[in-house]
């Protein structure tokens, strides 16, 4: 099973927007698929997307879909680093772990 496309479900005025742009920018290079970007998709974020404990969704999420159609969340928080601060290297590393994982 192969990676078809990775989905990027945010919001521009999010304050992690462009870490998460970046990492979905890599990831579709590095693997070769395509990206999509859906700007405050909810409808998508109910069905596919990690949730609260009221059952919410939330902006940013990072989304895989197999070829076979399936798809999977592989990033729905940005990891923090020593520094409390946002830290998108490490976020990579998960998302194309949980990727890997997925595919072999």
């Amino acid at each position: 099973m192969k990676a078809k496309k990775v989905i990027l479900v945010t919001s521009e005025s999010h304050p992690m927007n462009k870490a998460f742009l970046n990492i979905t920018e890599q990831i579709s290079k590095e693997l070769g698929v395509e990206k999509e970007i859906k700007n405050e998709d909810y409808t998508f974020l109910s069905e596919y997307g990690e949730k609260d404990e009221f059952g919410m969704s939330w902006l940013p999420q990072l989304f895989i879909q197999l070829e076979d159609g399936r798809i999977y969340p592989i990033l729905t928080q940005m990891p923090l680093g020593s520094d409390l601060k946002a830290d998108p290297e490490q976020g990579k590393k998960e998302a194309l772990n949980k990727i890997k994982s997925l595919v072999s």
